[in-house]
């Protein structure tokens, strides 16, 4: 489940780059003040510094973010093993999945990485995906977002900072297709067009350093690096046509010609180059692209795509989930139980059931939904997101007639505080738990349950006023206390 999603299971944030929260919308015109001026060049910064493998179609720009439980377990899967060869198991890396169609991944800093989710729809094989993943962890683990922003440091003091940084950040998305020789002619002169030169030569080679990194942590994982070498090879098909006079210099990342010949010549050397991903892991694949077409595509692309003749299991998941876009729960409740029939322990079957059932808002089915809620977290209990989910329809029916069920809001208020142990910054989390605090008329820790999710929001003022009023209510120097008073002093906990 997702709390955060359209249909609460695959949510879109509003993300604004020059906040930390990722749930605020971003203003609709750039203000031309002082802050407005430093706010266009933070996202600028941020954008440059996203160093992105690819964009094969349409540029990458704040967009939503998607939540899913199970997504989200096999991309832990798949990057598990690759972290831990580069060396990264401890830095806690975050795969975030960006709600946009469009081929694209890229890092910000050392501890987030981000898939558009075109490239999970787009990618055949598990293997396309952590080649990826390899890709990217290779920035991470070659330090390249603080050498870049070193070398950002260089062309600052041979340039004007906010026109460099815009067109480095338009340059970042150049990878496979983008021309940004059009876009930045005006300006890629004389001091200028050298620090641009600067900057961007140094990228590609921090490109093809994360290449090599890359492959060896296939190698060192014994997985083959045909996937990247696939990968690469569908991004030069792509961007082929506008690379063809574009001038290798003012280009972020190698051209698709260099790069693959490159990569081809470096993959064809492992021992491991023939390996295909096995038979199970594949077939979690194909759940993950059914689902995601399920979800975003528009239903009838989903029925041309996994016509009634292929009665297979992905093809039927895709269906099950676009019947209910389409026609509600009559249709969707007997295909998702003929799904739980076939396979009784999928966690992630009762999760789509007891969300669509809450989601329906009807008082018996959201009641409804909390026995396949309970069934999901029993197969599943380190999964936070299903938590969330059964601890909003545990909530949804505390309450019959003006009466409070005590025993069913202590089970939603137990889920939530486990779930945000892993989800620490779950704006709805801690939202939840703050109505569940207050329909206990426990107003200190509402409060701070409400100071948090104000704070995860990026309302400073509002999540300061609260926790200055719950901090009143708890013992000095006690845990609570502390916490409150992190919040007035704006020392949020690293997410």
């Amino acid at each position: 489940m997702s709390p955060h999603g359209s249909y609460k299971h695959l949510k879109l944030l509003k993300k604004d780059f020059s906040q930390k929260s990722m749930t605020e919308p971003a203003a609709s015109t750039p203000s031309t003040t002082r802050k407005g001026f430093r706010r266009i060049a933070r996202c600028a910064i941020v954008a440059l510094l996203s160093t992105a493998i690819i964009t094969a179609s349409g540029p990458a720009y704040a967009a939503g973010l998607i939540r899913d439980a199970e997504i989200e377990n096999l991309l832990r899967e798949y990057s598990r093993p690759i972290f831990r060869v580069a060396g990264l198991s401890q830095q806690n890396i975050n795969i975030h999945l960006v709600g946009l169609q469009s081929f694209n991944a890229f890092v910000v800093d050392g501890r987030n990485m981000f898939f558009h989710v075109g490239t999970l729809m787009k990618s055949k094989t598990p293997n396309q995906v952590i080649g990826v993943i390899a890709h990217e962890a290779g920035h991470i683990a070659g330090g390249h977002l603080s050498r870049l922003r070193q070398a950002m440091s260089h062309a600052r003091s041979t340039s004007m900072m906010l026109r460099v940084l815009i067109l480095a950040a338009t340059a970042a998305g150049a990878v496979a297709g983008a021309d940004v020789g059009a876009a930045g002619a005006g300006v890629l002169l004389g001091g200028e067009g050298m620090a641009q030169r600067y900057v961007l030569s140094y990228r590609r080679a921090e490109e093809a350093s994360a290449d090599q990194a890359g492959i060896s942590y296939l190698n060192a994982t014994r997985q083959s690096a045909q996937g990247m070498l696939d990968t690469f090879a569908y991004l030069a098909d792509q961007g082929l046509g506008s690379l063809k006079y574009a001038d290798p210099y003012v280009q972020s990342h190698p051209l698709p010609r260099q790069r693959i010949a490159n990569l081809r010549d470096l993959a064809k050397r492992s021992p491991y180059f023939g390996k295909r991903d096995s038979p199970a892991l594949q077939a979690r694949h194909d759940m993950m692209r059914a689902k995601l077409s399920g979800f975003l595509d528009n239903p009838q692309t989903v029925l041309n795509r996994y016509p009634n003749s292929d009665q297979s299991l992905p093809a039927r998941y895709a269906r099950t989930i676009a019947s209910y876009r389409r026609s509600g729960l009559v249709a969707f409740l007997p295909q998702i139980d003929a799904l739980i029939r076939e396979q009784p322990n999928n966690p992630y079957f009762y999760e789509l059931k007891g969300q669509f059932l809450f989601k329906s808002g009807n008082p018996d089915s959201i009641r409804a939904a909390v026995r396949p809620l309970r069934r999901a977290l029993k197969l599943a209990p380190h999964e936070a997101l299903i938590r969330i989910l059964l601890a909003q329809a545990l909530l949804a029916g505390s309450q019959n007639g003006g009466q409070i069920n005590t025993a069913i809001l202590d089970e939603a208020i137990s889920n939530l505080r486990k779930a945000l142990v892993k989800e620490k910054c779950s704006a709805i989390g801690y939202r939840r738990l703050a109505t569940a605090y207050g329909l206990k008329k426990n107003i200190p820790q509402a409060r701070l349950a409400s100071a948090n999710a104000y704070q995860y929001e990026g309302k400073n003022d509002l999540a300061k006023r609260q926790a200055k009023e719950a901090k009143k209510a708890f013992k000095p120097g006690s845990t609570d206390w502390l916490k409150a008073d992190d919040i007035v002093n704006l020392r949020p906990k690293p997410c």
